[in-house]
Parts: C-alpha cells; sequence; structure tokens
C-alpha cells in the first residue's frame, strides 16, 4: 500500500470526493482516505503521478508519505493537527477575537442595550452601520481560507463544510451591506425612521462570529485529533537517533540510518538498542515494554535477540544488527499502526454514502428554507436568517470523523499493550468473533518440551536417572532430547557422553558408558533391552493418557525409571479460554496430535471442542468448516497455520512466531500471551461500541440541529435559532465526537468483569450438544471387560464409548448433553465394576 499525504480536506465531504477521485485512476485497485491523519493509502499499479495528478484535479494537495508536502494555496486543511497548523489557528482566531469583539459592542451592546458610542455616532445610524462593515470584512480577511476552500469546492462541484460556512457568512454580509446601502437611501430621503430600522436588520456580527467560532471548534477539533495520533507519535519518538558502531576495534558513533545489516555495535547500560539485532558478547536485562508493553525486563545472553528501541538496563552487549531502517520491529509496528488509521472499517461506509450527498442537500434545505419563509410572509431578512441557521449549524465533519478517531484511539491503547491491528477491518472484525479456533503448540502450550516427572525405579536415584539420560540425549538432536539437557543444566547436572551411541529414528538411543550398556526410548524399544515391569509400564500408560511422553532408560538390562517430557500448558491458557467463553465465544483447539495427547491438553486448558490428527494443509479447511456456523478467529504462530490465519475471519499470529504467519495475520500479540486474545477482541468491542454511539449522536444532531434551524418549531413551540448559535453547536459538535472516541484511552483491555455475552449461533450450539467424559474404572483384568465396560456404556441411549483400557483403568464416552453422570456410573457399577471418578473432558474430533 502506498501512503500519501493530503492537504485541503475540511470534512468527511472532501475525503469522500478525494478518494472517489483516485479510485476512477486506471489501474488503482483500492483507495482510502482518512480525514483523521490527512492521509491516503492507495493499492494497484497506478503511478504516484496519475494519483497525485487525480488528487490536485479534484482540489486538493497531496505528496507521497515522506516526501516534502505539495500544498495548492489555500488548500490547508483547516482540521490539520501538525503544531504548524494549530499556530496559524491561534493566531488567527486571536485577531478574530480582537476585532470581533469591538464589533460586537457597537451591533449588540449600543444597538439592543444603549452601551454608550462616541457622539459622532448620534443620530448617525450610517457611520454605526460602516464600522461594523469594516470590521466583519476585516474578520473574513483574516480567516479568508474558508472562502477560498468553500467556493474552490463549489467550482469543481464538490461543496465541503468549509463551503457551507462560506455560504453562510458571504449571505450575512451581502445582505447586511445591501440593508445598509438602503438606509443610506432612506436618509437621502430624509426618512430617519426607515433608516433606524435597517440598523436593527444588520447581520454584520453574525457574519464575523460564525467564522471565529468555526474556528474556535476547528482549533478544539485539532487539538483532539492530536491526542488521538498520540500513541503513533510516541512510538515514532522513540526511534533511537544513533549507533555505536565497533570499526577497526574502535568505537564509532554515528547516524542510526548509516547502520547496515551484519555490523557489530555496541550498547552501553541505559542506553536504547539502534536497530534489530543478535547478541554476540554479554548479557543483561532488556526493558522491552516499549514493544510488547511487558514491564518486567527480559534476560538476554549471546544468541539472544533484540529489538530497535528497547533498553539495555544492566550489562554492556556486544549486538550484530539484522535488521535496519525500516524493517526493524519497531518501524513495522510504527507501520502497523499507521495502516490502521489510514484504512477504513467496513462500518465507515454508512457515514461515507451520506457525506457524499450531505452538504448538496443541505445547501438545498436552506434555499427551500429561505422560500418557505418569504411566501409565509416574512422579512427577507427573517428569512435569511432561518437559510443562514441552516448552513452553520449542518456538520458534516461529526460524521466523518465519527468512525477513524474512534479507529485510531483503538489502535494505539491495542499497541501500547502490544496489540497490534493492522487494518481497520481487522479492529473492527475481531469483536465480532463467535469462534476462536487456538493452535495448540506454541498457542495453548509453551511450544517447548519440558520434563514434568521423574520417576526412577526402585534402588536408583532421580540423579542416577538423570545423569545416565544426560549421557544419551547430549548426542540427539531430538526435541525431546532438549528438555531432558535442560533440566540436567538447571539441576547443575554433568555427565560423559556415552561411547558407540546409535539413534534409532522413532524409537531411542543405544550407547556405552564405563562398559556398560545404556538404553533410552519409548515402550517397545525398551521391552527389548531390558526387564519392564508391570507397574512400570502401568504408570507409563497414565502418563500417556495426560499428554505426557515416557521415556523408558535401562543399564545393562535393568530399568533406571521413567522421565516424563511434555510441551507443558502456558500458566495463563486456561484463565484465557475462560475469558473467551464468558464473552460468549467458542474455544476450539486445532492440533496435528493424536486424540489421547489432545484430549489431555483440551481438559487442562478447557476447551469447547478439540479438532486433533489435522495434518498441516488440513487446518485451512477446519476454518472454512467453521466459518458457515460463526464469525471465526484463528490463532497461530506457525508456518503451517498461516492458510487458516488467512482463510479466518481474523487472524491473529503469536508475536514470537514465524514471520509467515505474522504477515498472513490481520492481528499480532507481542507478548505472545493467550489471554491478549479476549483483550483484543475486548478492545474491539468497545471501539466498535464507540464507533456506533458516535454516528448516532452525529446523526441526531443534524436530524435535531436541521429542522430547529429552518424553524420547524416556530408555529407549535416557538423554537428558534439564531446563525451564531448554529455555528457555536457546529463547533462543539465536532468536538463532542473526538472527545467520545478518547475516552477509549481509560479503557481497561483486562478486565473482564463489564463483559458483555454474545449469543452463539444455533449452528455453534448444535456443536456443543456432544460432551465427552472420562471414567476412572476399578476392576477391569482383561479385554474381557473392557467389552462389558463398553457394553455397559452403550445400553444408555445416546452413549458412544470412544476408547476403554484395563491397563490404565480408564474408559471414555461421547454422551449426550442431557445424561447425568450418576447415570454412566450406575450402568457401569451394574455390569460389576467400580467407579471412581467421572471427569468431563472437551468434545473431540480426529
Amino acid at each position: 500500500m502506498e501512503q500519501y499525504e493530503v492537504t485541503g480536506m475540511s470534512c468527511a465531504a472532501c475525503s469522500t470526493r478525494v478518494e472517489k477521485a483516485v479510485s476512477k485512476v486506471p489501474g488503482v485497485t483500492a483507495c482510502s482516505v482518512s480525514l483523521l491523519t490527512n492521509s491516503m493509502g492507495v493499492e494497484g499499479t497506478a503511478s504516484p503521478q496519475a494519483v497525485l495528478a487525480a488528487v490536485e484535479k479534484a482540489g486538493y494537495g497531496a505528496s507521497k508519505k515522506g516526501a516534502a508536502p505539495a500544498k495548492a494555496e489555500g488548500t490547508a486543511s483547516a482540521g490539520t493537527a501538525g503544531d504548524g497548523e494549530i499556530l496559524k489557528m491561534r493566531r488567527r482566531l486571536t485577531a478574530s477575537l480582537c476585532l470581533l469583539l469591538p464589533l460586537m459592542y457597537v451591533s449588540m451592546g449600543h444597538a439592543m442595550w444603549n452601551w454608550p458610542l462616541s457622539p459622532f455616532f448620534e443620530g448617525n445610524p450610517v457611520a454605526v452601520g460602516l464600522v461594523q462593515l469594516l470590521l466583519s470584512a476585516a474578520v473574513m480577511v483574516v480567516n479568508q481560507k474558508f472562502f477560498v476552500s468553500g467556493f474552490r469546492g463549489l467550482i469543481h462541484r464538490a461543496p465541503n463544510m468549509d463551503t457551507l460556512v462560506a455560504l453562510g457568512s458571504a449571505a450575512s454580509f451581502g445582505y447586511s451591506a445591501f440593508a445598509l446601502f438602503a438606509m443610506s437611501g432612506a436618509l437621502a430621503r430624509g426618512d430617519a425612521g426607515a433608516a433606524m430600522s435597517y440598523l436593527h436588520g444588520l447581520y454584520f456580527e453574525s457574519a464575523a462570529m460564525i467564522l471565529t467560532l468555526i474556528t474556535v471548534g476547528k482549533l478544539l477539533e485539532a487539538r483532539s485529533k492530536g491526542k488521538t495520533t498520540d500513541a503513533l507519535r510516541s512510538l515514532m519518538q522513540l526511534r533511537p537517533k544513533t549507533a555505536l558502531l565497533l570499526r577497526d576495534g574502535a568505537e564509532t558513533e554515528v547516524p542510526v540510518e548509516q547502520v547496515k545489516p551484519g555490523d557489530r555495535f555496541a550498547v552501553r547500560p541505559g542506553e536504547s538498542i539502534p536497530v534489530d539485532g543478535v547478541v554476540l558478547e554479554g548479557g543483561s536485562a532488556v526493558d522491552e515494554s516499549a514493544l510488547t508493553g511487558e514491564s518486567v525486563p527480559v534476560d538476554k545472553a549471546t544468541g539472544d535477540p533484540v529489538s530497535a528501541a528497547t533498553v539495555n538496563q544492566s550489562g554492556f552487549l556486544v549486538c550484530e544488527a539484522t535488521r535496519v531502517g525500516e524493517d526493524t520491529t519497531l518501524s513495522q509496528i510504527i507501520r502497523m499502526v499507521g495502516d490502521a488509521a489510514a484504512t477504513k472499517a467496513p462500518i465507515a461506509k454508512i457515514a461515507d454514502r451520506v457525506s457524499g450527498v450531505f452538504v448538496p442537500v443541505v445547501i438545498g434545505i436552506s434555499l427551500i428554507t429561505l422560500a418557505v419563509w418569504l411566501l409565509a410572509g416574512q422579512s427577507a431578512g427573517y428569512a435569511l436568517s432561518r437559510a443562514i441557521s441552516v448552513l452553520v449549524i449542518s456538520c458534516p465533519c461529526a460524521l466523518g470523523l465519527a468512525t477513524p478517531v474512534a479507529i485510531m484511539v483503538g489502535s494505539g491503547v491495542g499497541a501500547r499493550h502490544g496489540i497490534l491491528f493492522k487494518t481497520a477491518v481487522s479492529l473492527e472484525e475481531a469483536g465480532r468473533t463467535q469462534i476462536a479456533v487456538l493452535d495448540k503448540t506454541g498457542t495453548i502450550t509453551s511450544g517447548t518440551p519440558k520434563v514434568t516427572d521423574l520417576l526412577p525405579a526402585e534402588g536408583c536415584t532421580e540423579e542416577q536417572l538423570l545423569k545416565a539420560a544426560l549421557s544419551l540425549e547430549q548426542k540427539s538432536e531430538h526435541p525431546l532430547a532438549k528438555a531432558v539437557l535442560s533440566l540436567a543444566e538447571e539441576r547443575g547436572i554433568a555427565a560423559e557422553g556415552a561411547a558407540d551411541f546409535r539413534a534409532v529414528p522413532g524409537n531411542g538411543l543405544s550407547g556405552f558408558l564405563d562398559g556398560s550398556a545404556l538404553a533410552g526410548g519409548n515402550l517397545n524399544f525398551l521391552r527389548e533391552r531390558a526387564d519392564l515391569p508391570e507397574e512400570a509400564v502401568r504408570r507409563a500408560e497414565q502418563l500417556s493418557g495426560q499428554g505426557k511422553t515416557p521415556l523408558f532408560f535401562s543399564k545393562d538390562g535393568r530399568l533406571l525409571g521413567i522421565i516424563a517430557v511434555a510441551d507443558v500448558i502456558r500458566e495463563d491458557s486456561p484463565r484465557a479460554v475462560k475469558e473467551l467463553q464468558d464473552m460468549g465465544i467458542r474455544v476450539v483447539m486445532l492440533t496435528g496430535d493424536n486424540e489421547r495427547t489432545a484430549r489431555a491438553i483440551g481438559a487442562q486448558a478447557g476447551v469447547d471442542e478439540v479438532i486433533a490428527g489435522v495434518l498441516p494443509d488440513g487446518k485451512e479447511a477446519v476454518v472454512g468448516r467453521l466459518r458457515k456456523q460463526g464469525k471465526v478467529a484463528m490463532v497461530g504462530d506457525g508456518i503451517n497455520d498461516a492458510p487458516a490465519l488467512t482463510r479466518a475471519d481474523t487472524g491473529i499470529a503469536v508475536g514470537a512466531g514465524t514471520d509467515v504467519a505474522i504477515d498472513a495475520a490481520d492481528l499480532v500479540l507481542m507478548k505472545s500471551r493467550l489471554p491478549d486474545v479476549p483483550a483484543a477482541i475486548r478492545l474491539s468491542r468497545a471501539a466498535l461500541r464507540n464507533i456506533h454511539e458516535n454516528l448516532f449522536w452525529a446523526f441526531v444532531y443534524n436530524v435535531i440541529g436541521i429542522p430547529l434551524a429552518a424553524g420547524c418549531w416556530i408555529p407549535l413551540f416557538g423554537w428558534t435559532l439564531s446563525p451564531m448559535f448554529g455555528a457555536a453547536a457546529m463547533s462543539l459538535s465536532s468536538v463532542c465526537v473526538v472527545a467520545n472516541a478518547l475516552r477509549l484511552n481509560l479503557f481497561k483491555l483486562y478486565d473482564p468483569s463489564r463483559d458483555r455475552k454474545r449469543k452463539k449461533s444455533p449452528a455453534a450450539k448444535g456443536q456443543e450438544e456432544p460432551a465427552a467424559v472420562t471414567l476412572q474404572i476399578q476392576g477391569m483384568m482383561c479385554g474381557h471387560c473392557e467389552a462389558a465396560v463398553k457394553q455397559a456404556l452403550e445400553s444408555l441411549e445416546g452413549t458412544e464409548c470412544l476408547s476403554v483400557s484395563h491397563e490404565t483403568g480408564t474408559a471414555a464416552a461421547k454422551i449426550p448433553s442431557g445424561l447425568r453422570h450418576s447415570a454412566l456410573k450406575k450402568a457401569v457399577e451394574k455390569a460389576g465394576y467400580n467407579v471412581l471418578d467421572i471427569r468431563r473432558q472437551p468434545f473431540t474430533k480426529s
């Protein structure tokens, strides 16, 4: 997506005009214009020159982002949130107020409350009128940008908010100037009474007040809009300016732009890391809160990656640059947040459709109002006042800002907590999630196997078992071997490597140490090399039932013990799953593991359903099937998850995952924590709710304000609205919309207390009907016992026995939702066996 900066936009009608103009350029496949950031994102093969030409032909200025702004005269946006534009508006407002105060004194203070004037003006209404004309004309010159922008839009047949302001102010000034000439004519005829009546019909103060009040509103709006981009601005300020390169043994400080991949650089304690890299020498604790939002420093040692803008807190580090410039993690985050602001959420299309015709319709209503009151017999001044009120109270700005301000603030809040929404669409869609599909490895689990149980055989200690295992495993490249090595290192145990080492893929390892034969591996491998007690075999079956992998080790044919290894579940995974379920979301675990392991992990996590034995290319098909039942969010971290992430309504990548997965996702979790999934959905729902509130008030404001300004309620209630109050209301409407969006900064992402449950689709409810249970049964001795238990369970209507094992003393069954556990227990005990425990398991598909 190519990014451009657009100048000259003052309201939603402007952004719609630019969007339509660029969309017509051959080669442009998508165009999105943001009134909030005055930016434009363009996709397609069209050249930048063609895009810029289309914008300029539409009456606005444009330049490629990062280039010097190409600004047509008078096209600076009043809504630009830049510091320079705010300074200009402040000066313009100061000058306007200095001119407006004496104007109000003369026009209202003297005329309405008889405040004193110089004797020169006594009995000289034309002089009073001329003073008002000069002061109001000066205010109009100070605020000429409204007229330049407004009438340019009219010439290009694209009237905007400035057009409404310019027409209202010009009409007031023009009618008043006409009245002033009529007043001088009356005096020339000697009709002093008529001349004084014309004095009370002057609207010079309205012409000036409208411009001043709109400028006040624009200034407040610009300041508020500036606050919505604080998150993006603070991210950009994190970029380090210099780096300490190591060249020829000397330290050289250079601008960070000069660092290239492969350069070696040093980072002292307290300094920011300039670019992404890997640690070559030293160790330290690094504060990564700027990127992940995690306040606890992360220990870094040789070989660990480091990221730009993180802070070295303690030791001296020597690193090698791997990613520089726009490729760093920080730059990617900034680009994601910027893209989210530059794109449009689907809900914004409602406001766009209205904004495209809003200003012409308002001008039409104003002319109708003028005609109706004239036909009703009212004076030209009265009818004009009503028509001007319609022009200046109508506010397309509020409609245009309703969606982008909420998107920008929501994206910024997410970025501060390490949750990155790539586009506005992803921010909106995440909140509509009905089904969350979680990959097991690396998402629900840590992704790194760990030793969970050390079970030494009789006559052997844990240290002896671990030493024998270490002698074999230190020469193995298997992931399970790393778990054994990690535990040995943690306990400070060292061992000599086994001689004559042999690895039998998929089975085990063998070798010799001090003349003794060592062996380690699965049950079948060890049965051929050692005597295995039945108790050890039974215990291994129980470990397998818990989703763990039992590794047997022997020495000279005697069992040393069992080491159980598993990809352990993350501590916060059950809490995250529970929060998703409490939000009305059905949670599905998707894995390629076997059914037994998957069921064990699923039970620990508390998911609603487990889909096991899925090949990498089958995940996309599963997600496609689930999408027929509701909105699906897929959470994954591996290359094999990329197709499923793309297929899902919302793809959520874990930040520690592969680059392919991150590129394929719509949302990235920098902290790599599962609780960030419900937090992201919670934030999305809050942003969507905020957008609905903004659109509601923007529409309601115009629906109520326009009839009131037109005088529709005067015959019934006598309600009327002067042009000055209309201008004040218009100014405040946009400010209120932006202020409402800023409330999102106070939103608590990790507080589930206010979650609102969403109703699940009928299809999703239907999927929850089956339930799986595991029964712990005492008394089964052989295959005949297993058959008897299976027959007893399946005698219950709707019950399907999945497996029975006399070795582990367990049975698994799928039961209908209304079946009580007491009925299961009664059926099994009637067959002659004792039920010790019944546990509900997640429903599993393979």
